[in-house]
């Protein structure tokens, strides 16, 4: 069976899908408004996952951010698109998933030119069995309390994603990051 094609859902500014475009070719120096997530993982003492993407990305390469981010196909729900990132990036599922920050909205550029600009609903979740990080996604992880994601933040946001950054700061004195048993 053909796996289907990796395109990405191309918005209107209000966020009405109006087409599709190869994720291969959407981020550039003039990326259309399009369709992601940002996913945040817990394990059984509470902890946070941080990653550090792979030197070989297009966009923030060798920068920390949350566990992984990515985008539905088309006609793909979240939480689908969310199991298939987690098995793809941290060869790991999950269970427990919950929404953050539903409504959540970015552009950025990063240091080569490359924009993102997407809207990005955030959800949080909790890893289920071991981690086996894709290289090609993640050149290093660290799970971390969430005082020190928070700290992480405020000290050294020119570490870490722009949109991780973004994301916390919405976060800040909430108890989203928390998610029940599974």
């Amino acid at each position: 069976m053909t796996p289907p094609p990796d395109e990405v859902v191309l918005l209107s500014d209000d966020g009405t899908p109006v087409g599709t475009a190869p994720r291969a070719t959407v981020h550039h120096e003039d990326t259309p408004l399009h369709l992601a997530f940002s996913c945040y993982l817990l394990d059984d003492d509470g902890r946070v996952l941080l990653t550090r993407r792979a030197l070989a990305k297009k966009a923030w390469p060798g920068v920390w951010t949350n566990a992984f981010c990515g985008h539905p196909r088309p006609g793909e729900g979240f939480e689908d698109a969310i199991h298939r990132y987690a098995r793809h990036e941290l060869g790991t599922t999950v269970t427990g998933l919950g929404s953050l920050l539903p409504d959540f909205r970015y552009r950025a550029v990063d240091a080569s030119g490359v924009v993102e600009n997407e809207v990005c609903p955030v959800y949080v979740a909790r890893v289920s069995g071991g981690l086996a990080p894709n290289p090609d996604e993640v050149m290093d992880h660290r799970w971390v309390g969430i005082g020190e994601m928070f700290d992480a933040v405020a000290t050294a946001p020119w570490a870490l994603s722009p949109w991780m950054v973004e994301q916390v700061g919405q976060l800040r004195g909430s108890d989203l990051l928390s998610v029940p048993e599974a």
